[in-house]
């Protein structure tokens, strides 16, 4: 099954075509707000040698991150399904963010982390083990003093554009490879 994935969460926005288990293309821009969307998937759909007509399911991720971004992600693959009817699944940004960092080694209990603004910070806790992730904490708000307890913990914290702020954050952006593959 091709699928197009879009995620528009963070300042790196990027999407994908998969078929099945196989990436056949991504691409990222760091331009936010300023995203031409419409050229991105052009542009991912030509890297990857597809056609529009041959996506068979949209994958979107829907946070938490940035409202504009994720705005932008729904209203586009909500106009793609309303003129084809094609499948469109919403796609939770934390799991793929975890997906990602399991494919790529990371083992144990992770929490991943989110700046909401105004003092506040999503954060979700999972679980990466060999066989995939597992969310022992759901996505909850938290204030930014016991985010900040969080850190001194020395417990590990991932996420997107914290990092400068936050050193002890350790910067990763969700990825519309993983998007995809949830």
């Amino acid at each position: 099954m091709k699928i197009l994935a879009v995620e528009f969460s963070s300042d790196h926005r990027s999407v994908a075509v998969l078929d099945g288990d196989n990436l056949l293309a991504e691409k990222t821009i760091t331009e936010g707000r300023n995203t031409a969307a419409i050229q991105l998937i052009e542009a991912t759909l030509t890297g990857a040698k597809t056609d529009r007509s041959d996506i068979e399911c949209i994958a979107v991720g829907i946070g938490p991150g940035s409202y504009t971004g994720i705005r932008a992600a729904i209203a586009l693959t909500q106009g793609w399904q309303l003129a084809t009817g094609i499948k469109v699944q919403a796609m939770d940004s934390l799991e793929a963010l975890a997906l990602g960092r399991q494919r790529s080694g990371d083992r144990g209990e992770i929490t991943f982390a989110v700046d909401a603004a105004r003092g506040e910070f999503y954060l979700a806790k999972f679980e990466l083990e060999n066989g995939g992730v597992r969310k022992i904490e759901p996505t909850r708000l938290a204030k930014r003093d016991e985010f900040e307890a969080l850190l001194k913990s020395g417990q590990p914290v991932i996420g997107p554009s914290l990092a400068e702020k936050y050193p002890a954050v350790m910067e990763q952006f969700p990825s519309a490879e993983f998007v995809g593959r949830l």
